[in-house]
C-alpha cells in the first residue's frame, strides 16, 4: 500500500478521504515478513556482495524507539528493571551482531532488565549528550540513572563494540542490575 488514507469529517456529517503517497522512509518501515527479507538481502548484496556472511538482522525483533520522547518515556518509566539501549543503525554489520545477543539475552533477562534499540540517525537527540560516534553503543539505565560501568576501556559511561557471547552479556547485565539495586558505582 504506497497512499496513506486520511479522513476528515465535515459538520454535516459527511466523510472526505485525502490520500497521500507514502514517503519512501515510511514504505520501509512499514514493510512486513517477506518483504523485510527481500529489503535486507537487497541491501546486503548491494553493500557487502553476494558472499557475504553477516549474521542474520535480528533488529525488527527487539522493540524501537522512534523519538527522544520515546527514549526518555522509556527510561523513566521503568522503576525496577535496567533499561538497556543499544544505539547504532540497524543495517550496520556490528549492530547486528549485538543485536543478536540481545535478543538471545531478552528472554533471560526480562525480569531484571527491558531491552530497547534507538536508531541514532532517526533520534540524533542523545548524539551529543552521550557521544554516540561508535558504530554500536550500549548504555544502561536505572531509575532514570545512567549507570556507570568500568570494563576495563577507560570509557565508563557504554559498551562500544558488539559483544557476541550470551553468557558475557548476561553477567554484565546481572551486574549492573545488583550494583544499581545497592546504589554503588560499577
Amino acid at each position: 500500500d504506497v497512499y496513506k488514507r486520511q479522513c476528515f469529517f465535515a459538520n454535516d456529517g459527511y466523510q472526505f478521504f485525502f490520500f497521500k503517497q507514502k514517503t519512501a522512509y515510511e514504505m520501509l518501515r512499514s514493510l512486513v515478513g517477506s518483504e523485510m527479507c527481500i529489503r535486507d538481502r537487497w541491501y546486503q548484496r548491494r553493500v557487502h556482495g553476494d558472499n557475504s556472511k553477516l549474521h542474520r538482522k535480528m533488529s525488527y525483533l527487539l522493540p524501537h524507539l522512534d523519538s527522544g520522547w520515546e527514549v526518555d518515556q522509556a527510561i523513566l518509566s521503568e522503576e525496577d528493571r535496567v533499561v538497556i539501549i543499544r544505539f547504532g543503525h540497524d543495517y550496520d554489520p556490528q549492530c547486528m551482531i549485538m543485536d543478536e545477543t540481545l535478543l538471545k539475552v531478552a528472554e533471560d533477562v526480562k525480569l531484571f532488565a527491558v531491552i530497547y534499540l534507538v536508531d541514532i540517525t532517526e533520534v540524533p537527540d542523545f548524539n551529543t549528550m552521550y557521544e554516540l560516534y561508535d558504530p554500536v553503543t550500549v548504555m544502561f539505565f536505572f531509575r532514570n540513572k545512567h549507570m556507570m560501568i568500568d570494563l576495563g576501556t577507560g570509557n565508563n559511561n557504554k559498551i562500544n563494540w558488539p559483544i557476541s557471547d550470551k553468557q558475557e552479556f548476561i553477567d554484565i547485565v546481572e551486574t549492573v542490575y545488583k550494583g544499581a539495586r545497592k546504589g554503588t558505582i560499577l
